[in-house]
C-alpha cells in the first residue's frame, strides 16, 4: 500500500470509507486496516487524525448523527402537511436507512465506543437511535399543538413504540428494507387512538 498519498480532506474520505465497508462488511469487517485499504491509504493516515480506532469510530458516528438533524428538520416541518402516518412513514425510511442502521449494531456491541459517544453527548450512548426519538417526539408534540394528535396522547410512549418498532423493521439488512406499505401499516397501528379524525 503506498505510503505517500494523500488524502484531501482525510478525516471525511475515511469515514466515507469506512461506510462503505460497514455496508458491505457488517461492523464485524469494520477494522482500521479495511478503512484505510479501502480509502487507499496507508494505516498511519487514519492514525495521524484520530487517538484509536474507537476515537474514529466515535467521531463516525457522531458524524453520522448530525447528518440527521437535515432528517428531523424536513419532519418537523411537514407537520400540518399531508398525514401524520405518510410524515411519520418517511421520517422512519429515512432514519433508518441502510448506514444508520448498520451503525448501531457497532454501536451496541463496542463497549469503548458507547462510553466515548456518552462522553461526547450526554445521553448519546446509542447516538442514531437518541436523534430519531428526539426528532420524532419534537415531531409528535407539534402535530398535537396543531390538533391532529388528541390532547391527551403519550408523546413518549408513541416515540419508543414507533423507534423501537421501526427499529426491528429495518434492522434485517438481508432481504433489504422494507416496502413503504409495510411501514405505513405499521405507523398507522402505533397511532390509530392518538390521531385526531377530522369530520368530512
Amino acid at each position: 500500500m503506498p505510503t505517500g498519498v494523500h488524502l484531501r480532506d482525510a478525516r471525511q474520505q475515511l469515514f466515507d470509507a469506512a461506510e462503505r465497508v460497514l455496508l458491505r462488511d457488517g461492523p464485524n469487517g469494520l477494522t482500521s486496516r479495511a478503512v484505510t485499504d479501502e480509502a487507499g491509504c496507508a494505516k498511519g493516515v487514519l492514525h495521524r487524525h484520530f487517538t484509536d480506532f474507537d476515537a474514529f469510530l466515535a467521531d463516525l458516528v457522531l458524524d453520522r448523527a448530525a447528518r440527521l438533524e437535515t432528517q428531523a428538520s424536513a419532519l418537523r416541518e411537514s407537520a400540518g402537511t399531508g398525514t401524520v402516518a405518510d410524515n411519520l412513514t418517511s421520517a422512519l425510511t429515512t432514519l433508518f436507512g441502510p448506514v444508520p442502521v448498520a451503525i448501531i449494531p457497532l454501536i451496541t456491541f463496542r463497549d469503548e465506543l458507547r462510553a466515548r459517544l456518552r462522553q461526547a453527548r450526554p445521553g448519546g450512548g446509542i447516538a442514531i437511535l437518541a436523534q430519531a426519538t428526539t426528532a420524532i417526539s419534537a415531531y409528535l408534540a407539534d402535530e398535537r399543538e396543531l390538533g391532529r394528535i388528541a390532547a391527551g396522547a403519550d408523546i413518549d410512549s408513541l416515540t419508543l413504540s414507533l423507534v423501537g418498532g421501526g427499529h426491528l423493521l429495518f434492522a434485517d439488512r438481508d432481504p433489504g428494507p422494507p416496502a413503504t406499505a409495510v411501514v405505513n401499516k405499521f405507523v398507522t397501528g402505533v397511532i390509530a387512538d392518538a390521531v385526531r379524525r377530522r369530520p368530512d
